[in-house]
């Protein structure tokens, strides 16, 4: 068993009844990558499994060659060559078919790609309200008399 985490497939990659990208990946609502960017490998998955896991290529890994590609656009190739370089892979070797495990890789691509052209939105920098320092200046006097009443009483107080 592999470290991926187990999420259900969507029926199809591809959104259905649209030719236009059949057998592509769909990223993002804007990014569409064309089938024949896709470079697949297929080999034995290994592993347990006997006979049929050692002749059947079933484990499938695909790369996308983001130097190399048409769809993006310049600052998105720029973006994912910076996060993740010239070529971006995935595999998926979990299953015992094929063609499920295209899907898996597939799935796999897609959010890896979409996790790199994810743009983080800059953090504002916020200040404590009054009541807020106050509450903290209060605690800061409570912990602090706590810790002087657990000090010995002197001899000379008596």
């Amino acid at each position: 068993m592999s470290g991926h985490s187990r999420t259900p497939l969507p029926s199809s990659p591809t959104p259905e009844g649209s030719p236009a990208h059949v057998g592509s990946l769909r990223v993002t609502r804007s990014l569409v990558i064309p089938a024949d960017e896709l470079e697949w490998r297929f080999t034995t998955s290994g592993g347990p499994g006997g006979q049929h896991a050692n002749k059947a290529s079933t484990r499938a890994e695909v790369s996308f060659s983001v130097a190399e590609s048409k769809s993006l656009g310049p600052r998105q190739r720029a973006r994912l060559l910076d996060r993740l370089g010239p070529t971006v892979r995935a595999a998926a070797g979990d299953e015992r078919s094929q063609v499920r495990n295209r899907e898996w890789a597939l799935q796999r691509l897609g959010i890896r790609l979409a996790d790199g052209l994810r743009v983080e939105r800059p953090r504002v920098a916020t200040k404590p309200s009054v009541s807020a320092r106050a509450r903290r200046l209060t605690d800061k006097r409570r912990q602090s008399a706590r810790k002087r009443d657990r000090t010995r009483p002197n001899a000379d107080d008596d």
